[in-house]
């Protein structure tokens, strides 16, 4: 392991570093960072800036100076979205000087409690993923990935329902250049600086949409050709599965994708893969897992071939293809223990499978009957839906 040690900067580069940091910095034979980061500390280490992609390059640089003392420089907190996590995963826990982080200045600048903010990076991640937090009174820090970030921003709380929303923009934190101003979301034209964070108090408007992160969203929530599994049904299939922070889900026979980006909502480190035979099927449940701001990893090809090389999953939805030969044995081999494998079925077919199963691995059998209230002539009468048999059992 290199003798390494990382080292947070703010916009107020070297007149901000600690005595520590400093010693640090000056103790290094070769100091790494970004261009910008470089330029705010002296010249004297060999500076090496970073390579792109970062992520593939990183180990390979690492090798390359392991002989050297290694100063890497990261911006404000380096373990809070920072190149710090990165590097205690690949290397095991390193050693840390911290400068405040720019959620920190933000929040000291906004006066709002830091322990009562939604932090989003956006730094190498899509927009999207700010939509599960847009929720009306939270308080939103967003960590930008760039001067246009705002205007998108912006753009999307506005489609929202959300234009009314407190919307500030704080720029070069903690350094001579530091700005901050706010506007309505809808009104925020301005051009920015790169090193900015945003600030969002989320205001709804009248005619805002309400997308919670529990389960069971409204079925129109999602673009479909009709293999979705109904809002009802959705609720109770979810309940079953048990989403678990940063546990993985199998979605096997994806469909519109309601189950894998449901289990994704509930919590940002909960991961999906949907499993999706139709091309055409697997793009749709794509832009769905987009719309809803979570992200889905989709695999296009039919069960069980398509499982052979899936991470191991602690909770497994089958949904579609079940009476395909060896799907059911494909999921229950790969399920890790404690995991969960909720099947549903509305065929005869599929009902006389899960029949078959819950004889030999037991768990538990749910029939689930839903009417909907509609029109019969001049009055109201229900309307049966095909009842769905869930069978779910823990391994």
């Amino acid at each position: 392991m290199p003798d390494l040690t990382v080292v947070g900067v703010g916009a107020d580069g070297w007149d901000g570093l600690s005595p520590r940091a400093r010693q640090a910095v000056e103790a290094a034979e070769v100091v790494m960072g970004s261009t910008r980061q470089l330029a705010l500390v002296p010249d004297g280490a060999e500076k090496v800036a970073w390579p792109s992609p970062l992520s593939e390059s990183l180990p390979g640089l690492l090798a390359t100076y392991q002989d050297k003392k290694i100063c890497v420089l990261a911006s404000g907190d380096p373990t809070f979205h920072g190149i710090g996590t990165t590097l205690t995963r690949l290397l095991g826990p390193v050693h840390v000087i911290p400068h405040p982080s720019s959620v920190s200045l933000a929040c000291a600048r906004l006066g709002w409690p830091q322990d009562q903010v939604e932090v989003i990076s956006l730094v190498g991640h899509p927009l999207e993923l700010v939509h599960p937090h847009v929720q009306p009174g939270r308080r939103l820090v967003v960590l930008s990935w760039g001067a246009h970030t705002p205007a998108e921003v912006a753009q999307l709380l506005a489609e929202r329902g959300y234009g009314g929303s407190q919307f500030t923009v704080l720029e070069q934190l903690g350094g001579a250049g530091e700005t901050v101003r706010t506007s309505a979301a809808r009104n925020w034209q301005d051009a920015v600086d790169a090193l900015n964070v945003i600030g969002i108090e989320c205001r709804p408007d009248a005619h805002a949409r309400l997308l919670p992160t529990s389960p069971g969203l409204p079925d129109d929530a999602y673009e479909s050709d009709g293999q979705l599994t109904k809002r009802e049904v959705r609720a109770v299939t979810l309940s079953r599965l048990a989403p678990v922070p940063g546990q993985l889900l199998w979605d096997v026979g994806g469909g519109a994708g309601s189950i894998a980006i449901e289990w994704a909502r509930h919590h940002p480190s909960c991961r999906a893969v949907a499993i999706e035979r139709d091309p055409d099927r697997a793009k749709r449940l794509d832009r769905n897992a987009a719309s809803l701001g979570v992200v889905v990893r989709t695999t296009v090809g039919a069960a069980p071939q398509a499982l052979q090389d899936l991470e191991s999953p602690d909770a497994i939805f089958v949904g579609g293809g079940g009476t395909k030969p060896g799907v059911v044995e494909t999921c229950w081999e790969a399920l890790r223990p404690g995991g969960r494998l909720v099947m549903n079925g509305v065929t005869l077919e599929t009902e006389s499978l899960i029949a078959r199963w819950y004889a030999e691995l037991g768990g538990d059998l749910v029939r689930l009957s839903v009417q909907r209230a509609s029109p019969v002539g001049g009055m109201t009468g229900w309307r049966p839906a095909m009842p769905v048999t869930i069978w779910s059992v823990t391994k």
